[in-house]
């Protein structure tokens, strides 16, 4: 079942609807979200956010200049055991995968496996309609209709780079995540969906353990928090559960250029231009703002039990993280769509803070 993002909107509601029917809430108690106490300032403001978004449990965490300056968590990651949210809670990413699958395959450019320029039936990804559809065309979104003729978000194309990996390298994503990126920075509340447990088992982590710590899921529905199980699948477009620190300490290695060479992060940072010389919101694996004469590099995840959010501020040094275990982080704003990232009141908040603001950081880093 592909996230819901993934579609476009009457897809998502036959999607949505599809998920509600199969898979149905896992336990019959409504949840309360509460505020945590004893918060002050920023935190304070994203905890109220939090509530207001009715999510139970969420993380979140600051970078500047080259280290975490702050992190947290926010209510419960588990309802039902009373585990508490920390900064170290693993929660599944949705869609906040396709950054790092972005990394692995411009690893695999770097190396002359892959050219972006190259037909995707090459690899053996065969898509049907007008046009040749090019490695690039997956990887910025622009693969709809006549291939680079506009951007249109499809998580669902952007899924067929899994065999273009594959069939280039020779090893899963899965496989090449966990030895390229996992690994080197020592990611140990990252991995790919403990659902798909033979991928799981690359991190060699202890599989029950790290389901002991994870967020579990809940959906809003009207006015209800429900349980319900996280969806099962792993790839380049999602799958991938991580902290808000492991998230974080990523973008940390971005901004010291690990990985790839400064020209391929430079690509991989510039939009994407469309055949009659448009300029898209989208890059290499990320969307790619402006606002106030600063640059937003930014993604987000939205699945049915789950969301996610990055905003970083490069010419700032700054990195924001935000985790949460209900899809209400990202729903209630059609990000994908509007490619505004501050339509989301948490991100206002965070740039309206520390990116275009001056206020100081909260304690606790």
């Amino acid at each position: 079942m592909w996230p819901p993002e993934t579609r476009t909107v009457p897809i998502l509601f036959a999607a949505l609807c599809l998920m509600a029917c199969d898979e149905g809430p896992t336990g019959p108690q409504t949840i309360e979200v509460t505020p945590t106490p004893g918060l002050q300032g920023f935190p304070a403001q994203l905890d109220a956010l939090r509530v207001q978004l009715k999510i139970p449990g969420m993380a979140a965490a600051i970078a500047s200049e080259g280290r975490i300056v702050w992190a947290a968590g926010f209510g419960e990651a588990n309802v039902d055991t009373g585990l508490a949210t920390t900064s170290n809670t693993p929660f599944h990413l949705a869609s906040l995968t396709k950054p790092f699958a972005a990394a692995v395959l411009m690893q695999l450019v770097e190396e002359g496996l892959v050219s972006l320029d190259d037909p995707v039936e090459n690899y053996g990804v065969f898509i049907t309609g007008p046009g040749t559809i090019r490695v690039r065309h997956l990887l910025t979104h622009t693969s709809e209709g006549v291939p680079g003729s506009g951007y249109r978000y499809s998580g669902n194309r952007f899924a067929n780079l899994d065999q273009v990996i594959q069939s280039a390298s020779g090893h899963s994503f899965g496989e090449l995540l966990v030895e390229r990126i996992l690994d080197p920075l020592d990611l140990r509340d990252t991995a790919p969906n403990p659902k798909a447990p033979s991928v799981f088992a690359l991190t060699g982590l202890d599989r029950s353990l790290f389901l002991d710590r994870m967020a579990a899921g809940y959906e809003v529905a009207g006015p209800e928090v429900r349980s319900r199980e996280h969806p099962d699948y792993f790839g380049s477009a999602a799958g991938l559960v991580a902290s808000a620190r492991d998230v974080t300490t990523f973008s940390l290695a971005v901004d010291e250029g690990r990985f790839l060479s400064p020209e391929t992060w430079e690509q991989v940072f510039t939009p994407a231009v469309s055949n009659s010389g448009d300029t898209l919101p989208y890059g290499l694996g990320w969307f790619i703002q402006e606002h106030q004469d600063v640059t937003l590099q930014w993604h987000y995840g939205y699945w049915t039990t789950n969301s996610s959010l990055i905003v970083r501020a490069p010419e700032k040094g700054l990195t924001f993280v935000v985790l949460a275990n209900t899809q209400t982080l990202s729903s209630p704003y059609g990000l994908g769509a509007d490619n505004n990232v501050l339509r989301s009141e948490v991100a206002e908040l965070f740039v309206d803070a520390f990116v275009v603001g001056n206020e100081p950081f909260p304690g606790g880093g």
